[in-house]
């Protein structure tokens, strides 16, 4: 396996953009290549050889931002959840009362902070110059499973709020899907 690092707009190279339906802020594209060739005529193959390591540090930096955006998630799912639930009064008091809301809380809670963990052990890892392919993975698969769950634990919450567009807790559940 090989890396390969190519100038944009270098002939025989084309960008195109992949219209996505999630995270609009990151840009996801492909690259086309047709007769693509370096100053000498020959086929840019600068990168050839230390591919597979220079891969392993761009999955494990990648897998650790992506699990820094389920946390991200998460937390905003939660902390909506919380807000929501100490204003919103049914028979006489906030729901936040309610034991069920509390032990849905706590268990949002409890994920949130796992995840966190295992986000900070591998990012310190990696800090270290050490290998963290296992703890990155790790960390990105229970974060984004997280996300998902902290936020549809939230929309129950919000009741059918959560469905609106008035309350954030719609969009964080929306983006669930892209790990």
């Amino acid at each position: 396996m090989s890396a390969f690092i190519f100038e944009k707009g270098s002939p025989g190279m084309n960008v195109g953009r992949i219209s996505t339906t999630r995270l609009q802020s990151v840009e996801t594209c492909e690259l086309h290549f047709d007769n693509f060739f370096d100053s000498r005529g020959e086929p840019d193959r600068r990168g050839r050889g230390p591919g597979i390591q220079a891969g392993h540090v761009g999955l494990e930096a990648e897998r650790l931002n992506v699990a820094a955006r389920g946390l991200g998630i998460a937390r905003a799912a939660f902390e909506e959840a919380i807000r929501y639930a100490q204003r919103r009064v049914t028979f006489g008091k906030p729901i936040a009362e309610y034991q069920t809301i509390q032990n849905k809380l706590a268990d949002m809670a409890t994920r949130i902070e796992a995840s966190r963990l295992l986000i900070y052990s591998a990012a310190e890892k990696r800090d270290r110059g050490e290998r963290c392919d296992l703890e990155a993975g790790m960390a990105k698969l229970f974060a984004t499973e997280t996300a998902a769950e902290v936020s549809l634990e939230a929309m129950r919450i919000l009741g059918a709020n959560g469905y609106s567009k008035d309350f954030p807790v719609e969009r964080y559940y929306a983006t669930r899907r892209w790990s």
